[in-house]
């Protein structure tokens, strides 16, 4: 038995009872060779960050379940066949919390303005740093901030578990453009950096961030 995760976006209509009745009807077939549910969440009916199924809103419902692996394929097979499915997402869980917030440690990060030579920087990453200087302390992420040319990182909560949920803390690592910021620019742990690219790829196909930013003037 192993925990997973599913985010569901049904059709816009339907009334919370009639999701509650068609979940208990899913997820009978993931339980059928044992486990529980863990937690559902309803976020309810929300904007989608682009069209899906061409509708502009959907309805967000997140579970968590132990279950067999050898349930899961009927279970999904009976998802798919839904034509009030929208999409869904089935992932073994990592930690994540059924809301769309990441979990934060206590302890503050260490500011890194004296630390510079713990980490050594490529002439190429530095220069990018300084042509971007001037952008960064007005549209970059709050996380970071420019310091005589160079990026550190400034004092704040250390993620301990990040949430692919977590709109907003993603919304910080991604450009205009859509471009996830590379790791010279993060400073983040090469492991972090992973993580981070695989929870916004999953933010992006649940609708929960835009492909690409579009520019309305």
């Amino acid at each position: 038995m192993r925990l997973y995760e599913v985010v569901y976006i049904l059709d816009p209509a339907l009334e919370e009872a009639a999701v509650t009745t068609k979940l208990e009807k899913f997820h009978a077939l993931a339980l059928s060779q044992g486990g529980e549910i863990s937690g559902v969440e309803h976020w309810g009916v929300r904007q989608l960050a682009y069209a899906v199924n061409k509708l502009s809103s959907g309805y967000y419902v997140v579970a968590q379940f132990t279950a067999a692996a050898d349930a899961l394929p009927e279970f999904e097979r009976l998802i798919k066949l839904d034509e009030e499915v929208m999409r869904y997402l089935l992932v073994l869980n990592e930690g994540e919390p059924t809301d769309g917030q990441s979990i934060m440690a206590d302890v503050p990060v260490r500011d890194r303005k004296d630390d510079d030579d713990e980490e050594e920087e490529d002439d190429d990453g530095d220069r990018g740093d300084r042509d971007r200087g001037d952008r960064d302390h007005d549209g970059g992420p709050p996380e970071f901030q420019g310091s005589r040319g160079r990026r550190r990182r400034m004092e704040g909560p250390r993620i301990l578990v990040l949430n692919y949920k977590d709109v907003n803390t993603l919304a910080h690592f991604v450009t205009e453009q859509g471009k996830i910021l590379p790791k010279r620019t993060t400073k983040v742990t090469a492991a972090f950096q992973r993580q981070l690219g695989s929870a916004i790829k999953r933010a992006r196909y649940l609708a929960l961030l835009p492909y690409t930013r579009r520019n309305d003037g």
